[in-house]
């Protein structure tokens, strides 16, 4: 029993063949998904949202903007993002956060749609997704300075080291690891999933991207999602059975979902 808890199931190379992408999570032992939502504009606000609400037992929502796509923040899509948090499928706000490895959106405008986020999280009360790369002092210290304590989430597709996973604990962020944790060259993420408290840890495919282990180099889906837990099982010397059901509840808790 396994919770894909971030993939994006709205992409046309998995959206294409959605069907036969459920079905081959279904049988790897994927109960739960959810698929993230990355709006550009006021029409792709709930294009996660629509897709939760097709399959409403195996896949819940997030809405939000990219930080690649910070500079399309307009007061407008902002209020489509609100409206749109509402819905019953949806989880969680974002993913939202800093990247400033790419800085596809300039610095400012990401911290700006940041805050902006975690304003609209805590005005519904639902928890955030967080995408971080190459700012980790950054995206604590706003987290911090916007008390974002009050609702949580997590620390998506996990990639830096134990002592920010502590840190974003700290402020009550749980961390999920992606396939990057199966790769063996990465020491620091393998060490923090190693370390992370067992009701705090996550698993996720980020699905279309970054496939794990042996599947590397593939078009990532979420049945993938058993290599990710298979390894951190193995890293953590506990039998994946267990490590995959303590992620699925840690999962339902952390989105406030009841079974």
């Amino acid at each position: 029993m396994l919770f894909d808890t971030h993939c994006h199931l709205d992409d046309p190379r998995l959206y294409k063949e959605l069907d036969s992408v459920l079905a081959r999570a279904a049988e790897a032992g994927v109960r739960r998904i959810t698929t993230i939502g990355c709006a550009t504009d006021i029409e792709s606000v709930s294009s996660a949202v629509e897709l939760a609400r097709q399959h409403p037992d195996r896949i819940t929502a997030t809405v939000g903007v990219h930080p690649h796509d910070a500079k399309h923040l307009t007061p407008e899509l902002r209020d489509a993002v609100h409206e749109a948090g509402k819905d019953a499928t949806v989880v969680a706000i974002g993913e939202t956060g800093l990247d400033f490895h790419y800085s596809h959106s300039p610095r400012l405008a990401q911290e700006a749609a940041f805050r902006a986020q975690i304003a609209i999280a805590k005005e519904l009360k639902k928890p955030l997704v967080i995408h971080t790369r190459s700012a980790p002092t950054d995206t604590l210290r706003i987290l911090r300075e916007e008390s974002a304590k009050e609702v949580g989430g997590i620390i998506h597709c996990f990639s830096e080291d134990q002592a920010f996973a502590a840190a974003a604990l700290d402020l009550g962020f749980v961390s999920s690891f992606s396939g990057i944790v199966t790769f063996k060259k990465a020491v620091e993420v393998r060490d923090a999933a190693r370390q992370q408290p067992a009701d705090s840890l996550l698993i996720e495919t980020d699905a279309p991207y970054l496939a794990p282990i042996p599947k590397r180099g593939k078009l990532n889906e979420p049945a993938y999602v058993t290599h990710t837990a298979a390894c951190i099982a193995e890293l953590r010397d506990e039998e994946p059975e267990a490590l995959a059901e303590q992620t699925y509840r840690n999962a339902l808790r952390v989105f406030g979902i009841s079974e």
